[in-house]
């Protein structure tokens, strides 16, 4: 995506976007050293295409090139007894970088949730992406929150 180049637009995701999408998110999981499953591709997908999923899914592209995707998730917030969003992922090409995509992409998921509700929209990003946390820090406010993980059960 040289400077000078054709514009992009943002739009929810679509049924004829499957094989770029399913190679963009490929892409994501080894950006943070995961791969995906053929079973994990097929339900992310398919709660992407279910209208009544709380995931949505946007895609950025440049002619007919998707060069990104976010997925924004709706979930309760106790703190406030209203709706607040959780961005659970964020990719755009190499490529793109730098060229505004990840913002437009954002600016998509604010307005979706806005009309669907409002809120807040949260996100958390790898502490050494650096580059991501430059525009982050720009758009939202960083948070003091640390995030735990443990399996269900265990």
């Amino acid at each position: 995506m040289p400077s000078g180049s054709v514009a992009f637009s943002v739009r929810p995701i679509a049924e004829a976007d499957r094989s770029e999408w399913e190679e963009l998110f490929v892409a994501y999981g080894v950006f943070y050293e995961t791969s995906f499953t053929p079973e994990v591709l097929e339900g992310v997908w398919h709660w992407l295409m279910d209208e009544a999923h709380p995931v949505s899914g946007f895609v950025a592209a440049q002619e007919n090139t998707l060069v990104g995707f976010a997925h924004l998730r709706e979930t309760p917030d106790t703190f406030e007894a209203a709706s607040s969003w959780f961005l659970d992922d964020l990719y755009t090409r190499p490529e793109a970088r730098g060229h505004g995509v990840a913002r437009a992409l954002i600016q998509a998921l604010s307005e979706h949730a806005a009309s669907h509700g409002g809120g807040t929209i949260r996100w958390i990003t790898a502490s050494d992406n650096t580059t991501a946390q430059g525009l982050y820090d720009h758009l939202a406010n960083r948070t003091s929150w640390v995030m735990y993980e443990k399996e269900a059960g265990s």
